[in-house]
Formats: C-alpha cells, structure tokens, sequence
C-alpha cells in the first residue's frame, strides 16, 4: 500500500487465509460483499459479513494479531493502512487517542 494511501481494494478467495495468528499486522479490513471467519487456536470466535471491520486493533498498537482471519467466501474488502490511519488519528483530540490505546489494550488482556 503507497504510504498515505487511505483506502485500498482486495479480494480474498474462498478459503484463503487473510492473516494467521500472531503475524504482524499494519491494517484493518472493511467487508464489502461476502463473509470473513475470525478463529483462534483452531476454534471459530466470529463469522463477519458486508459492513463489518476486522483487524482494527492493528491500527492502533504494534502487536502481534490474536486471530486467524480467513475468507468463508469470496470476499471483497477495503484496506485501511495504519500510517494514513494514525495520520488522521495524530490530528484528532489527545482524550480520543488516549481511549482507543486503553480500549485495545483491555480487549487483548481479556483473550490471553
């Protein structure tokens, strides 16, 4: 993705692993058509579908991913890369900011 990029366009395959658990993660996806299965240790946590965000907290910190994200049909998505994300992030208000590391940081200590 071309740094400043905000949006980028991708299909994802039946099947097709987006990303594995414990990769290293620089973006989130938006679903526009088709359904996304996020598993963890082999055990399936959530089925996503059109309009849903997955990956997100990569945008925020720099951990490792906790889930497997795979296509359960083809999948269109749009890409949101963590350098323009955090660019509009950097001009927004320091509470907000604040918020999402607190919010991210609880959600990954609840599923250690």
């Amino acid at each position: 993705m071309e740094k400043g990029k905000v949006l980028e366009r991708k299909v994802f395959y039946a099947g097709q692993k987006v990303f594995g658990e414990g990769d290293s993660g620089d973006r989130a996806y938006l679903i526009q058509d088709g359904s996304i299965e996020i598993s963890k240790h082999g055990l399936v946590l959530a089925t996503l579908g059109k309009g849903e965000l997955f990956g997100e907290m990569a945008l925020v910190d720099d951990q490792p991913r906790m889930a497997t994200a795979k296509a359960v049909t083809d999948v269109s998505v749009v890409i949101i890369g963590r350098d323009a994300f955090r660019e509009k992030l950097a001009k927004s208000d320091p509470f907000i900011r604040g918020l999402l590391n607190i919010f991210v940081r609880n959600i990954r200590n609840l599923t250690r």
